[in-house]
C-alpha cells in the first residue's frame, strides 16, 4: 500500500489499492558486535570453501527467524562434538549448544538495515522512486529465500513450526494494541477476525487504524512463502534454471491474461506471484547456482529485467497514476528480479562480507540492532510516524520550540519518527526475545 504524500497535519484519505505493497524483511540471530572463530582442529590445517558455498547457520536453537536472519561469513574448519573436523556447510543436525558459531555476514545484515530504513523514508516522504534506487521488499525476500533453504536441511514440520513460533508471537503482541484502538474506535469485526491470529490473508480493520494494519501484506506474502518452500525447494532442485525463470511467469499470467479473483486470495496470489523470483533466486543463490553460471549471462539477465522493469512502469504511468513500483506488481517483479540477482550474484561471485564494518563500532552496533529487531521497526514504524504528528502539534503550543524548530518540515517528522522508533525497540523488542525463547534484552 503507497504511503500518501500529504501534509502531515491532515488526515491521511487512505485510497485503496487492489495489490497493496509497502515494503520490507529479515532476524537475526544472536550477535555481540564481535567475530567468532571456530577453533583449528588442527594447527596446519585450514580450510577454504568453494566460491560458491554459503557457511550455514549453527543447528542449535533457539532458531533464527528466516526473514530477518543474517547469513553467516565462510569461516574455517569447525568441530563437533566429537572433534571430528568440520567443514563450513556440514554441522551436524543435532549440534549442541556449545558449538562455535560462525561470524555473521554483515553484508547481509547491512543490506536488511538499509531496507528498513528505505521503508521508513518511504512511508514518511513518499518518493516514487525510492523502490527503484533500493527495492526493499525484493532484497527482503530474497535473503529469506537464501535461509529458508538452509533450514530446509532439516525436517520441514520442524522449520516451519520454528517459523511461525518467532513470527506470530511478536505480531499478536502488536495486533493487540490495533485491534484494541480500531474497537474503540467503533469497529466491530466478524469471523474475518481468524486472519489477526494467524495472517493467511489480509486482517480486517477498519478506515481509523487502516495505516497501522495495511503493512501486514508482507508478513501474509511471508507466511506463505514459508508453507509452500518445502514443495518449492524439491522442484527448484530438480531443474534449478528452469524453475527460476519460470518463476516469473505467474505474474506475467495475472497482468497479461487473468487478474484472479478479487478477494483476500487473489491480493495474496498477486504479493506471491511479484515476489516468487526474488525467494528461488535466495535457493539459487544458497544452492550456488547463482555462482556456476557466466557472468556475463548473469550480468546481461539482470540488466534486461531491470530495464524491462522500469520500462513498464514509466510507459503505464497513465494506467497507475504515478511510476512506483509499489503500485505496478509487474514492474516490481522484474525490477526487484534483476536488482536483487546482482545483489546476490557479487556477494556470491566476489564474496562480499563486509567484514570491515565491525572496526566502526558505532555504525556495527547500530546494524546489529536493526537485525535483532526488525521486526519490531517493520510493525511499529507506521504507528511511530502515525503518533509523530499530533506530538509535533503539540510543540507548536511552546514559543520556543515554534520559533527555533521547523516543526511544519516532513524531515523533522521523519526525525521524530525515528526517536519514538527507538521507544518502540526498547519497550516492545523483548518481545522477539521471548518468541526465540532468549533472555529478554532491551536491546540486543
Amino acid at each position: 500500500m503507497t504511503w500518501d504524500q500529504q501534509n502531515p497535519y491532515q488526515q491521511n484519505p487512505y485510497p485503496q489499492n487492489p495489490y497493496p505493497q509497502g515494503y520490507n524483511g529479515y532476524d537475526y540471530g544472536p550477535y555481540n558486535g564481535q567475530q567468532q572463530y571456530a577453533q583449528q582442529p588442527y594447527p596446519d590445517y585450514t580450510y577454504t570453501p568453494a566460491p560458491h558455498q554459503t557457511a550455514p547457520l549453527p543447528l542449535v536453537e533457539p532458531e533464527p527467524e528466516p526473514a530477518f536472519e543474517p547469513e553467516p561469513q565462510p569461516t574455517a574448519a569447525t568441530a563437533t562434538a566429537a572433534a571430528v573436523p568440520t567443514a563450513p556447510g556440514t554441522e551436524q543436525a543435532d549440534a549442541k549448544e556449545s558449538t562455535p558459531k560462525p561470524s555473521r555476514d554483515r553484508y547481509f545484515d547491512t543490506l536488511r538495515a538499509v531496507a528498513l530504513i528505505r521503508v521508513v523514508t518511504y512511508h514518511t516522504f513518499g518518493w516514487a522512486w525510492c523502490g527503484m534506487v533500493f527495492p526493499s521488499m525484493g532484497i527482503m525476500f530474497g535473503l529469506a529465500g537464501t535461509l529458508m533453504a538452509k533450514s530446509l536441511e532439516r525436517p520441514s514440520p520442524k522449520v516451519v513450526k520454528s517459523r511461525l513460533r518467532r513470527l506470530l508471537p511478536p505480531f499478536w503482541f502488536w495486533g493487540f494494541f490495533v485491534v484494541l484502538a480500531m474497537l474503540i474506535h467503533d469497529w466491530m469485526p466478524g469471523w474475518q477476525i481468524v486472519y489477526w491470529i494467524v495472517p493467511l490473508g489480509d486482517p480486517p480493520g477498519n478506515a481509523w487504524g487502516e495505516q497501522a494494519w495495511e503493512i501486514l501484506w508482507y508478513l501474509r506474502t511471508y507466511l506463505w512463502f514459508v508453507l509452500l518452500s518445502p514443495a518449492l525447494l524439491w522442484i527448484f532442485r530438480k531443474a534449478p534454471i528452469p524453475v527460476l525463470l519460470g518463476s516469473l511467469a505467474p505474474i506475467l499470467v495475472l497482468n497479461f491474461v487473468w487478474s484472479g479473483p478479487d478477494n483476500r486470495f487473489g491480493s495474496a496470489l498477486w504479493d506471491l506471484s511479484t515476489y516468487l523470483f526474488c525467494w528461488i533466486l535466495g535457493f539459487a543463490h544458497r544452492d550456488g547456482v547463482l555462482q556456476r553460471m557466466k557472468p556475463a549471462l548473469v550480468i546481461v539477465g539482470s540488466l534486461a529485467a531491470v530495464g524491462y522493469g522500469g520500462w513498464y512502469a514509466f510507459s503505464h504511468q497513465a494506467d497507475f497514476g504515478t511510476y512506483d513500483l509499489d503500485e505496478n506488481p509487474l514492474a516490481q517483479a522484474f525490477w526487484s528480479a534483476g536488482f536483487v540477482m546482482l545483489l546476490m550474484w557479487a556477494k556470491a561471485y566476489f564474496k562480499i562480507d563486509f567484514g570491515w564494518l565491525t572496526r566502526f563500532r558505532k555504525l556495527d552496533r547500530t546494524v546489529t540492532i536493526f537485525n535483532a529487531r526488525a521486526v519490531t521497526i517493520y510493525l511499529w514504524h507506521e504507528i511511530a510516524l502515525v503518533l509523530a504528528v499530533p506530538l509535533i502539534d503539540q510543540m507548536w503550543n511552546v514559543p520556543a520550540f515554534e520559533k527555533w524548530l521547523p516543526l511544519d518540515s516532513q524531515w523533522f517528522m521523519f526525525g521524530v519518527g525515528w526517536i519514538l522508533i527507538a521507544v518502540f525497540i526498547v519497550a516492545c523488542g523483548w518481545v522477539e526475545d521471548v518468541a526465540a525463547k532468549k533472555k529478554p534484552k532491551l536491546l540486543p
